[in-house]
């Protein structure tokens, strides 16, 4: 008869157990020194190993020839435990047998010699179904237990055991597994199956099941079931899980708020006939891979994903503002609370799409700060970017008649991009906390009016009287530290501010406006700073208000004769 994955590899040591070394060398260590406690309480979710090791402790203890700690699982003693021989090792359900009767038939057995062990060991798992007379019951046992007793209790939900019994066993708290040990331990067993497992397969695995040992050997066995070569492809084939392609094909139709893509990828994955609560799901877990990235430095180490989709990953990142992450988090949680309760998948589905990609259907406080957040970056909508397009022939067609003032005010005026200059002595906080100012290259400020401009560009002074602090120059700063270590270097303790179409910086050190000027680096910061804010900016650093007005207001030629006069030569004005 097959004998499934998990129960074939189920560990007999505690050096076989996977990811749980605060619980396996602590037990080693103690069953060495022979200080063996009454009453022991595994906690932790499932598949994480808890009855595995129980059942390991239960065989250590009584094992004839101990190894380290560990049963050597050839004597008598170890072959009748695993075989069921041995009677002095009592396994108890009390999710079935929850009741007083159950546990004061437990206290009658239990004082009793064993018969053939050392110890009487009773493992009672999911301790925390008992009823409470159930619990008063066991509580006088655990208190004072027979010399030859051994209670192993396990759990999922340590927080309904009453405190009591908390405070007579020794507690051990059970992690869920890292998902680079469960992708190595389902590699090491694909190979002793005869099956090979790629890399990003394993991680794949390792990720669906979230923690639990047990959980990735059922979903291996699942994809053995179809291949011996198991691929990523495979992997989704076999779960029902949605492709990493249909995800970030979403959310992409959720960034450029097109509700119409969006409707069309559910109706052919519906179509498909995958499942609308895992695709929820998957999106949920996609959005949240987006939220660790936009927040955290690095996330590789909490998400179990492969260098490709990591990039992915970040480079969609970068482009949707966290409020939109949130946001989608949000909905789509409520969506999977709402199909639990039998509410229609597909439709609950497609109404969740249709708020991410237009936030005004949704009245939510999470859709009112993304729409904020929207209009304080300036960034355009679907709808005017198409009522633009729609105005633009009108603009050409226009009455040669039109007074030049309303043609400037429909029409943007595109301005040069301020060069790098280097400022003439570090600007500090203070000095720029009015409105910090560019300096204008000398052949902008003499270029005369084009006849196709209808508007004179504004001076330094005018364009930067509203400039404000841009609010994601630290995020900017980290993505350049990735790029490049001596951009990270300059450009430490600098601020940002924006102003129109220009983002000015404010270096401390001469070495970033050097670094600036080479257009590799320029283009660089200008496509960092594009994707973390959603717009296109022009570059310029930062002037003093007082040094900026200083120099438009002095007049070169009245300073001259006031020189001339000085050293005594006669000034003629005509």
């Amino acid at each position: 008869m097959y004998q499934v994955l998990y129960r074939k590899w189920r560990p007999k040591t505690f050096s076989e157990v996977v990811g749980q070394p605060q619980v396996t060398v602590t037990l080693q260590h103690e069953l060495e020194a022979g200080r063996i406690a009454h009453a022991y309480l595994f906690t932790g979710s499932r598949g994480t190993g808890k009855t595995t090791c129980a059942r390991i402790l239960a065989k250590a203890v009584n094992c004839l020839r101990p190894k380290n700690g560990d049963p050597c699982g050839s004597c008598e003693i170890c072959q009748g435990i695993d075989n069921g021989s041995v009677m002095d090792v009592v396994e108890i359900d009390a999710a079935s047998n929850n009741g007083v009767d159950s546990i004061r038939t437990l206290r009658e057995e239990a004082g009793f010699t064993p018969a053939a062990a050392r110890y009487r060991v009773y493992i009672i798992d999911e301790v925390h179904m008992l009823s409470t007379g159930a619990f008063n019951a066991l509580l006088k046992t655990l208190e004072e237990p027979p010399a030859h007793v051994i209670f192993i209790l396990g759990t999922t939900e340590v927080h309904k055991i009453p405190a009591t019994i908390l405070s007579r066993c020794q507690r051990f708290d059970f992690r869920r597994i890292p998902p680079e040990e469960i992708a190595k331990q389902l590699s090491f067993v694909a190979e002793e199956e005869g099956a090979h497992l790629d890399e990003e397969a394993a991680l794949l695995l390792a990720r669906l099941a979230d923690g639990a040992m047990r959980d990735a050997y059922s979903l291996l066995d699942q994809c053995l079931g179809r291949e011996k070569e198991i691929t990523v492809s495979v992997v989704t084939e076999a779960t029902g899980m949605v492709g990493k392609d249909h995800l970030f094909s979403l959310a992409q139709a959720v960034e450029q708020r097109d509700s119409a893509a969006a409707l069309e990828q559910i109706d052919h994955l519906y179509s498909g006939s995958k499942d609308m609560a895992r695709l929820c799901e998957e999106l949920s877990s996609h959005y949240r891979s987006l939220m660790l990235i936009k927040t955290m430095r690095d996330a590789r180490n909490i998400l179990a994903v492969s260098e490709e989709e990591y990039t992915r990953l970040t480079q969609q990142a970068l482009r949707s503002p966290l409020p939109v992450i949130l946001h989608a988090l949000n909905l789509l949680q409520e969506a999977l609370e709402h199909m639990s309760r039998g509410a229609d998948r597909r439709i609950e589905m497609e109404m969740t799409l249709l708020k991410l990609c237009a936030p005004e259907l949704d009245s939510s406080m999470d859709a009112v700060i993304r729409r904020i957040e929207a209009l304080e970056r300036g960034a355009p909508r679907a709808a005017m970017q198409a009522a633009q397009s729609t105005q633009a022939p009108a603009e050409k067609s226009a009455s040669p008649a039109e007074p030049p003032a309303q043609k400037a005010e429909e029409k943007a005026v595109s301005l040069p991009e301020i060069p790098l200059a280097v400022p003439s002595a570090p600007t500090s906080a203070a000095s720029v906390s009015a409105a910090p100012l560019p300096e204008i290259a000398p052949e902008e400020k003499a270029a005369p009016a084009s006849k196709a401009s209808p508007a004179k560009p504004a001076s330094a002074a005018e364009l930067m009287a509203n400039a404000r602090r841009l609010a994601e120059w630290p995020e900017i700063l980290q993505i350049l530290k990735e790029y490049s270590a001596a951009i990270s270097a300059a450009f430490t303790g600098s601020s940002a501010y924006v102003s129109g179409d220009y983002v000015l910086i404010d270096a401390p050190r001469e070495m970033a406006f050097e670094l600036l000027r080479k257009s590799s680096q320029r283009d660089k910061m200008r496509d960092v700073i594009q994707q973390v804010t959603g717009r296109v900016y022009k570059l310029g650093p930062y002037k003093p208000v007082s040094t900026v007005a200083a120099r438009e207001e002095t007049d070169p030629l009245a300073d001259l004769a006031g020189k001339a006069r000085e050293a005594g030569i006669e000034v003629v004005q005509k």
